[in-house]
C-alpha cells in the first residue's frame, strides 16, 4: 500500500539509528562502570581521602609527642633541673641530707602502716 499524505514515513536510516543508540548506551554503561567501580573511581577516591585523614591524625599525634620529647631534650641539655627531676621521678633518688618518706596506702583491711623515714647518704 503506498504511503498516504497523513501517514508518517519511516526514515531510510532507522535501522542504523538503532545501532547508534545501542552503541551509545553501551558506551554510557561502560563509562559509568569505570566511574563507580574501576581503578580511579569515586569509591576509591573516597577510600583514599579517609586514609589520608587517618594518616594526618596520626601525624598530628606524633608531632605533639616529638615536641614534648624535644622540650625534654633541650631541658636536659641546658640545665640540671630536668636531670634532677628525672632522677627523682624515674629512679627514686634523693639529694644528700634529704629525708625520703614513703606513704604506703592501706589496703582496706583495717591495718594501716605508718610512713617510713629513711635517711639517705
Amino acid at each position: 500500500m503506498p504511503p498516504t499524505a497523513g501517514s508518517p514515513k519511516s526514515p531510510a536510516g532507522a535501522g542504523d539509528m538503532k545501532y547508534l543508540l545501542a552503541g551509545m548506551l553501551f558506551l554510557l554503561v561502560a563509562l559509568q562502570y569505570r566511574l563507580w567501580f574501576a581503578e580511579g573511581s569515586l569509591a576509591e577516591k573516597h577510600r583514599l581521602q579517609q586514609q589520608v585523614q587517618r594518616e594526618e591524625a596520626i601525624n598530628r599525634e606524633l608531632r605533639a609527642r616529638n615536641a614534648v620529647l624535644e622540650r625534654e631534650v633541650l631541658d636536659l641539655q641546658t640545665g640540671n633541673d630536668g636531670l634532677e627531676q628525672r632522677a627523682r621521678e624515674q629512679l627514686g633518688l634523693v639529694r644528700e641530707g634529704e629525708v625520703f618518706y614513703q606513704v604506703v596506702p592501706s589496703d582496706g583491711g583495717g591495718q594501716t602502716q605508718a610512713p617510713r623515714a629513711e635517711p639517705q647518704e
